[in-house]
């Protein structure tokens, strides 16, 4: 519903869109808390919603004055029936031009996936600081900042053309990869899979690929990775939310249907002549489905770890292809490769090592677990390091 007043009002009025769709729910909680629920909610809301935005239209100095010759519309406002299109077709064309109007270059990299999470998956702002595990000040200034420089270059908010796709799209990748990272490991303190993010993460990809313009390989290989990752959610966490590594985890839990969704989207991405760092990401978490262990599996990880770390360069990335490097040739010729990365203030590093020393050496292993407890960030990190402890 904002999407689609946004498109209407224009993005320097995104605080009307906002208020018009929050009186709208609230209008709903009263009602309904009085009665019982209509048999269709999402339609009655749709109703109400266009009705607060007629009359907010009809009852405003300001929309006769500056807003009329602005709609997409142009409606006269005593004469014709404004149209508010609430139709499924026109909301996901909202929100695909949505997406790319929060990834516009003049709003700041750090702001995108606050807003994209605020505007397009409807999370409030305590929801959103504390996925990122913040105060809500400070999501509150980076919203208030990210919308000030929407409305400050007056952005359309239309179906996006070749440039904007061309300029705008690995940037809209990245905000979408962002999101479903912060669910798939996120760093609130309460749990670490938060499913809810990855939903809307892949509902957002979606939009992408429903749109012929915005098909495009690297988003597919994109859709491919989110696949994969989510196929293994519900053998990844205990029902006492205690993450479960890969190794421990029981694969009959795995969803196969969603494995065989990965593949699919993984095999149409592959027929862009560029291999972006989501088809090699793709790529691992395709290896990482096989349930047989088959001599070739982590080989391949390794080497598609080798490819990713030239095209971009992350901590994560290393250390993963150090514990690749482990399964595929050995904890020897891993331990030297985990010495030089050197990421000291990182309890995943010291893991890493307390994991490659366990078997080779039982001092270093408990010592290295040791320090990755003193690091750690969260409670479900905490309990896992202290089970290996324990271990040892």
């Amino acid at each position: 519903m904002v999407a689609v007043l946004c498109a209407l009002f224009g993005m320097e009025h995104i605080e009307t869109a906002e208020d018009i769709v929050s009186d709208t729910f609230l209008t709903a909680t009263e009602t309904w808390s009085y009665g019982s629920i209509p048999e269709n909610p999402v339609a009655w809301l749709y109703t109400v919603a266009k009705n607060k935005a007629r009359n907010h239209l009809n009852r405003t100095r300001l929309f006769e004055q500056k807003l009329a010759p602005q709609i997409r519309y142009q409606a006269q406002l005593a004469t014709e029936e404004i149209t508010i299109d609430l139709s499924q077709q026109h909301i996901s064309d909202s929100q695909l031009a949505m997406i790319f109007a929060v990834c516009d270059p003049v709003v700041p990299a750090d702001a995108q996936v606050a807003l994209a999470l605020n505007l397009l998956c409807g999370f409030g702002i305590q929801e959103i600081a504390t996925a990122f595990f913040t105060g809500k000040d400070v999501i509150y200034k980076r919203l208030s900042r990210a919308k000030q420089k929407l409305k400050e270059h007056n952005l359309q908010i239309g179906q996006p053309g070749p440039g904007a796709i061309k300029e705008r799209l690995l940037m809209v990748i990245r905000t979408i990869y962002l999101v479903f990272s912060e669910g798939y490991y996120s760093i609130s303190h309460d749990r670490v899979l938060r499913k809810d993010l990855c939903d809307e993460a892949m509902r957002l990809a979606s939009l992408l690929l429903d749109n012929k313009a915005t098909d495009l390989p690297a988003v597919n290989a994109l859709m491919a990775l989110m696949c994969f990752h989510a196929s293994r959610f519900e053998a990844r966490n205990s029902h006492t939310e205690e993450m479960i590594l890969y190794k421990d985890q029981d694969r009959s839990l795995w969803d196969n249907s969603l494995i065989e969704k990965g593949i699919y989207y993984l095999n149409r991405s592959s027929e862009g002549p560029v291999a972006t760092r989501y088809h090699l990401e793709a790529g691992i978490a395709y290896w990482h489905t096989l349930k047989e262990e088959l001599p070739e599996k982590w080989e391949n990880i390794l080497q598609l770890y080798n490819k990713l770390l030239i095209i971009e360069y992350s901590p994560v990335a290393a250390l993963n292809r150090t514990y690749a490097l482990a399964m595929a040739r050995g904890k020897e010729a891993a331990i030297p490769e985990a010495a030089k990365l050197g990421l000291t203030d990182n309890h995943f590093y010291f893991s890493l090592l307390g994991n490659l020393y366990t078997g080779v050496d039982k001092d270093k292993a408990r010592q290295y677990y040791s320090k990755a407890l003193e690091l750690a960030g969260n409670a479900t990190d905490r309990q896992t390091i202290t089970k290996y402890l324990d271990a040892l």
